[in-house]
């Protein structure tokens, strides 16, 4: 069991071989990446900014509570922070159970409650050069009223 905020790209294979266990039967990977496109518009890429404490916590606390309700100790997640070109890691979710439909509960139960809980925001970049900040959660304050206490450096 283990979670991390991290800048660092994510390694995928790394995740499973952490949760596979000769006991389990299976181990899944929930792999979100940076997708081209958004609402119609072009994406070149994201920036994710997070209270990396607050954010790191919360990540934790949603691990424990997965492998609470599962019956597993195999489950990992991470989640980037900084900016991220189309295709890159921005999560992954590796849980492994004796059982394949318990560890696809467990990593779909943990996306779930990431996209929720956790302290990240994210501003897409287009191709036109704009910015924006994106998927705002009912009831969360937005990235921008927190811009100047929390800023992305900008690297372009």
């Amino acid at each position: 069991m283990r979670a991390a905020i991290t800048s660092a790209p994510i390694d995928a294979p790394a995740l499973l071989r952490e949760v596979a266990q000769p006991a389990n039967g299976a181990a899944v990977l929930f792999l979100g990446t940076v997708r081209e496109q958004n609402e119609g518009r072009a994406v070149t890429g994201i920036d994710y900014a997070a209270y990396e404490r607050m954010a790191e916590l919360e990540l934790e606390k949603i691990v424990r509570e997965a492998c609470d309700q599962f019956g597993t100790e195999h489950v990992v997640a991470e989640h980037r922070i900084g900016h991220l070109d189309v295709g890159e890691a921005s999560v992954a979710i590796a849980a492994a159970h004796p059982h394949r439909a318990r560890a696809f509960e467990a990593a779909r139960w943990v996306i779930e409650e990431v996209k929720i809980r956790l302290p990240v925001w994210k501003r897409e970049e287009y191709v036109d050069g704009t910015r924006e900040w994106v998927g705002n959660h009912a009831g969360t304050p937005s990235y921008e009223a927190a811009d100047s206490r929390f800023p992305i450096p900008d690297s372009r």
